[in-house]
């Protein structure tokens, strides 16, 4: 079962004011594959999904932790074409009309029956519909902080290959990203010793590992990385 957020709140380091381009990063990578509706799975505060409003018909907005979800509700309220659902995964996820788009960002890692919780998704979402999935990638980063945040794995290609095949669904995009972020993790968290990381050396990471990383991954496809992103689609 998907947990409450708790511990895990603090993975959203990377979210913040002192991380500007690492969520552009995330947005310009997510963008190009969600339609004119939208379910957004551990939606936390709701920051990274009021990005995508402008572009959107319908969110949906969810969470499974009770002050998360409170926050939701006070920061969309009066807005018609905005739901909020609390629910954690898997299950029956009680949603009206179907979606053409779900993105989870830092959830299904969380989770010990990520083939279920991904059939759920896949019954909200509509025919060629697709799953935008983003995780922690490969084992050999996995330490302290991924125990802090109740991470039961890291992804590698291969893996959510397999888990994203179990469940019944096409893959359109699967790949490792984030290269020199990797590097850069591995040798603060996992060398180092950092049970999390440090405000001031993320800083720096925005400053000039994440711009680094872009440019180079506009022309090279990296090996490893700090995250494994995947487009599934559920099949017409």
């Amino acid at each position: 079962m998907q947990p409450a957020a708790g511990d895990e709140a603090l993975e959203n380091h990377l979210g913040g004011d002192e991380a500007k381009n690492y969520r552009q990063y995330e947005l310009d990578m997510v963008a190009p594959h969600v339609g004119r509706s939208m379910l957004e799975i551990g939606s936390g505060l709701g920051h990274f999904a009021e990005a995508f409003l402008p572009r959107l018909d319908r969110l949906v907005v969810s969470d499974f932790d009770p002050y998360c979800v409170e926050q939701l509700r006070k920061r969309f309220t009066g807005r018609d074409d905005i739901d909020v659902l609390q629910f954690g995964l898997p299950t029956d996820i009680p949603i009206g009309e179907k979606v053409d788009t779900v993105v989870m960002m830092n959830v299904l890692e969380h989770i010990e029956e990520d083939v279920e919780a991904l059939r759920s998704l896949a019954r909200v979402t509509v025919p060629g519909g697709r799953i935008v999935i983003w995780v922690p990638g490969y084992m050999q980063l996995y330490g302290d902080f991924d125990r802090k945040v109740g991470h039961v794995t890291r992804y590698t290609p291969a893996t959510l290959r397999s888990t994203v095949s179990k469940a019944g669904l096409d893959i359109d995009v699967l790949k490792p990203i984030n290269f020199l972020g990797g590097i850069a993790w591995w040798a603060a968290v996992r060398r180092g010793g950092v049970g999390y990381p440090d405000p001031r050396l993320v800083k720096i990471y925005d400053r000039t590992v994440v711009p680094a990383t872009r440019f180079i991954e506009r022309f090279v496809r990296p090996p490893f990385g700090q995250t494994v992103f995947c487009v599934a689609r559920v099949p017409k």
